[in-house]
């Protein structure tokens, strides 16, 4: 059968609407469902470990405004009992960028027992995040922390690798820039839902490492 322009053009269009439907919806609705995993402080289940992601480091090798308050909302929960353990992940596969010793400094500052600080150095995205967490340092349950906007991906990649985990928003003010980080955050929804589904590798994974013992031995040699 012959179909007429019109008929193509319509057949397009509906078949244009399934893909942005199977590629954008479809991967935005599968992260937002973790939404209801995100509490307050005060409704905290206890948890062996809290997890901080990273985020840019200053210049001068200090937490940027956005990790900072990640990092203060990981000590209150610390503080409060909810967490045994903070594993700082993030981006050190550089010699002048290294976000997980800036992480580990703040928390020493802050009186955090040395013995409860672990660093994983090659969370080089949410999803090496969460696969090394359970993967490498054996992570069944946690406390994740990181923006509002950030959490439900940050959940629904937990949940993809077994973690059961709850999140805390780490939002203690205005950030510039917040608008593109919050519309990138789109696309970013889509990449780990492929991720999951098609089972990428992480970067790096490595020996396993108990998250229950001393943290020092994930520190850089003589730091």
């Amino acid at each position: 059968m012959k179909l007429t322009r019109g008929q193509i053009l319509r057949l397009a269009m509906f078949i244009g609407i399934d893909a942005v439907v199977l590629c954008v919806v479809l991967p935005v609705v599968l992260v937002l469902h973790h939404r209801s995993s995100i509490v307050a402080i005060s409704e905290i289940d206890h948890a062996a470990v809290g997890i901080v992601l990273g985020a840019k480091v200053k210049a001068d090798g200090t937490p940027s405004d956005i990790l900072r308050d990640r990092l203060l909302t990981a000590i209150d929960i610390y503080r409060a009992g909810s967490v045994d353990k903070i594993l700082v992940s993030g981006d050190d596969g550089q010699v002048e960028y290294d976000e997980v010793n800036a992480m580990r400094v703040y928390l020493l500052a802050a009186n955090v027992d040395p013995d409860d600080i672990f660093l994983d150095h090659a969370g080089f995205d949410t999803y090496d995040s969460m696969i090394r967490a359970q993967e490498v340092f054996g992570v069944t349950k946690a406390i994740i922390v990181t923006q509002e906007y950030h959490l439900p991906r940050a959940l629904y990649l937990a949940n993809a690798f077994g973690i059961d985990a709850q999140g805390v928003a780490a939002d203690r003010q205005n950030y510039l820039g917040i608008l593109r980080y919050k519309a990138r955050e789109l696309l970013a929804d889509m990449k780990a839902v492929f991720d999951v589904t098609f089972h990428s590798a992480p970067h790096f994974l490595g020996d396993s490492i108990d998250i229950t013992g001393d943290g020092r031995v994930t520190w850089d040699e003589g730091r």
